[in-house]
């Protein structure tokens, strides 16, 4: 038995790489210390955060708070490593990876800490309209690079992998990369050339004629992403939009009715007059029109057709969206053809009217049904003249 209770206690305390099993246990204990106060620092401080933050008026705040949670939640987790850390008799390797490792944790914990932050900071700049959205959307994830590259260098510094010839490697690299990644280039200049001009932005729709219609989603570094009118995605490379006409809808300050009304000829100038006239004080008194100040709205004759006298209406919307445009043009057709058959006109269709001469009654026997075609039998047996 005293052997028995010698290996037990040898065993005990030599443990896995020479740390004991009390060790162990007390670590263990330790980490889950750092588990449970993580949990309290997410479920009880940040809600508390997060009572205060509404009440702010700035939306900032909660955005940043919100930002600010998983970075949060590493720092008891480190603490609790770097506890253990020292508790344990590390020596030696073991105790410079252990070190190592925590510097590590640090770091990627505060480069986190940054990354995380980005998108409030612009999100201000954006409420307060230094920047436009897509431009913001860019130097966001150029400044998340940007943090990422530095904390990622100073990761792998703390573990001894010397960055220089890593770089003057990936430079070289990059030359290779550079001759087969010519397109990858072209569409981050266009994106950039996009954004910079603030040719669209996300929201808007935009058109290119004959080939794509739809709304703006995302410009990204290499393609944009259009939601089109059916729902579906189209990923357009940002140099097909910057080399093209691009009729950017969501720019549009009014939007614009242009009709031609075909009345019947029988329709007099008095009649034509009034309804010009009902048309043009319908477009004045309604709240859905707007005054352009480039060009006013008018309801005027403006040619006599093939078949019918044309009246041109020309206005301009104050919704721009297309639901409540369709509705106004709804309106505004029902008005027309109230006024137009009030006023005792009535709307033309193309038509065309054959005019017939009378001609004496043609002899069947003049003619000769031989052959694909008839043809006339002359009994005229006098010279001919030369006369037409």
């Amino acid at each position: 038995m005293d052997g028995l209770t010698q290996i037990i206690t040898n065993v005990w305390n030599e443990g896995f790489l020479g740390i004991g099993v009390t060790e162990i246990i007390v670590s263990m204990l330790i980490f889950v210390a750092g588990a449970l106060t993580r949990a309290i620092l997410l479920g009880r401080v940040l809600k508390w955060l997060e009572g205060l933050t509404a009440s702010t008026e700035s939306e900032v705040d909660d955005v940043l708070l919100e930002a600010l949670k998983k970075p949060l939640g590493y720092v008891p987790m480190t603490i609790a490593l770097y506890l253990i850390a020292l508790y344990l008799p590390l020596a030696g390797v073991a105790e410079l990876f252990a070190t190592n490792l925590i510097k590590a944790l640090i770091a990627f914990t505060i480069f986190s800490t940054l990354a995380n932050s980005v998108p409030p900071i612009f999100q201000a700049f954006t409420s307060t309209a230094v920047l436009t959205k897509s431009m913001t959307m860019w130097l966001e994830r150029a400044a998340r690079m940007i943090i990422w590259v530095i904390g990622a260098g100073i990761i792998l510094d703390i573990f001894g992998i010397q960055i220089g010839p890593l770089v003057a490697g990936l430079g070289l690299f990059s030359v290779a990369v550079a001759l087969g990644a010519q397109d990858l280039f072209k569409n981050l200049i266009s994106g950039i050339l996009i954004i910079g001009e603030n040719r669209f932005q996300p929201g808007d729709r935009i058109e290119v004629p004959g080939q794509l219609h739809g709304m703006v989603e995302d410009i990204g570094f290499r393609s944009t992403l259009i939601r089109m009118f059916d729902t579906s995605p189209m990923l357009v490379p940002n140099k097909d939009l910057s080399d093209v006409k691009v009729i950017n809808h969501g720019n549009m300050e009014f939007r614009r009715i242009s009709w031609t009304l075909n009345l019947t000829y029988s329709t007099t100038q008095k009649q034509l007059a009034k309804i010009c006239e009902a048309i043009t004080q319908y477009i004045d008194a309604s709240d859905q029109f707007i005054v352009n100040p480039g060009q006013e709205s008018f309801a005027r004759t403006e040619e006599l057709a093939a078949s019918s006298i044309d009246v041109r209406v020309l206005c301009y919307t104050k919704p721009i969206g297309f639901t409540d445009f369709s509705k106004v043009k709804q309106d505004l057709i029902f008005e027309i053809i109230k006024l137009v058959r009030a006023n005792g006109s009535e709307f033309a269709f193309p038509s065309s009217s054959i005019y017939m001469e009378n001609t004496d009654p043609i002899d069947p026997a003049e003619y000769s049904t031989d052959g694909l075609a008839p043809q006339k039998i002359s009994h005229d047996s006098a010279p001919d003249q030369g006369n037409d």
